[in-house]
C-alpha cells in the first residue's frame, strides 16, 4: 500500500506539454479566423469593384492564386493537428503517468517550435505567394477592379526555397515529436514495475 502511495505522489498531476500545444493551438486557431474576417472585410470593402470572392475562387485553381488558398486550408490543417498533438501529450503525461524530461523534453521544444513556426511560415508563405502571383495584392494595393487581375508565375520562383526551409523546419518538429511518442511509449513497456503499479492505483 506504501508503495503506491509513493508511486501516487511522483504522478503527473497535468500535462505540461499538452498544455503548452493546446495553448499554440488556441493561438493558431485565432491566425486562422482573423485571416477569415480579413478575406471578408476585403470582399466588403471591395464590393463597389468589380472584385468578387466567389469568382476569385472559381478560377483559382487555374493559376498562382490557387497557393493562397491552398496555404489557408493546410493553415486549418496545422491548427487541428496541433491541438490534437496535445492529446498525445496528455495520454503519456496524464494517462500513462509518464514524465518528459531530458532529451525527451528537448525533443518536445523541437516539436513545439517545428509546428508552430515551421508550419505557420509555410503556409503564410504559401498564401503570400498566391496573392503575389495571382495579382491580388496589386489590386489591393492600387485599388484596380477584379478584371485587371495580371497572374504573375514568374515571381513564384522566389517563393520556392523559403516554402522548402519552413517545411524542413516543421518535418524535424514532426520527426522529433515522433521520437517523444516512440520513446515514451516503449519506455512504459519495458517498466513492467511501473505499469503494474499504474494498474493497482486504478
Amino acid at each position: 500500500m506504501s508503495s503506491i502511495t509513493a508511486r501516487r505522489k511522483g504522478e503527473v498531476r497535468g500535462s505540461i506539454w499538452s498544455d503548452r500545444f493546446l495553448k499554440s493551438a488556441i493561438f493558431q486557431g485565432s491566425i486562422v479566423t482573423g485571416l477569415a474576417i480579413i478575406f471578408v472585410l476585403g470582399q466588403m470593402l471591395y464590393s463597389s469593384s468589380a472584385f468578387n470572392i466567389i469568382r476569385f475562387l472559381s478560377l483559382s485553381f487555374e493559376g498562382p492564386a490557387k497557393w493562397l488558398f491552398l496555404g489557408y486550408v493546410l493553415y486549418i490543417i496545422l491548427a487541428v493537428a496541433i491541438a490534437t498533438t496535445a492529446l498525445f501529450y496528455n495520454h503519456f503525461e496524464v494517462n500513462l503517468h509518464q514524465n518528459i524530461r531530458g532529451y525527451r523534453s528537448l525533443l518536445a521544444w523541437v516539436h513545439l517550435i517545428g509546428m508552430n513556426v515551421g508550419g505557420t511560415c509555410v503556409t503564410m508563405t504559401m498564401i503570400f505567394a498566391g496573392l503575389i502571383g495571382s495579382g491580388v495584392y496589386e489590386v489591393i494595393a492600387s485599388g484596380s477592379v477584379a478584371n485587371q487581375l495580371k497572374p504573375n508565375t514568374e515571381v513564384m520562383a522566389q517563393f520556392i526555397l523559403p516554402i522548402s526551409v519552413f517545411a524542413a523546419v516543421l518535418v524535424a518538429g514532426v520527426i522529433a515529436g515522433g521520437v517523444v511518442f516512440i520513446t515514451n511509449y516503449f519506455g512504459i513497456k519495458n517498466s513492467g514495475d511501473r505499469i503494474d503499479g499504474i494498474r493497482m492505483a486504478y
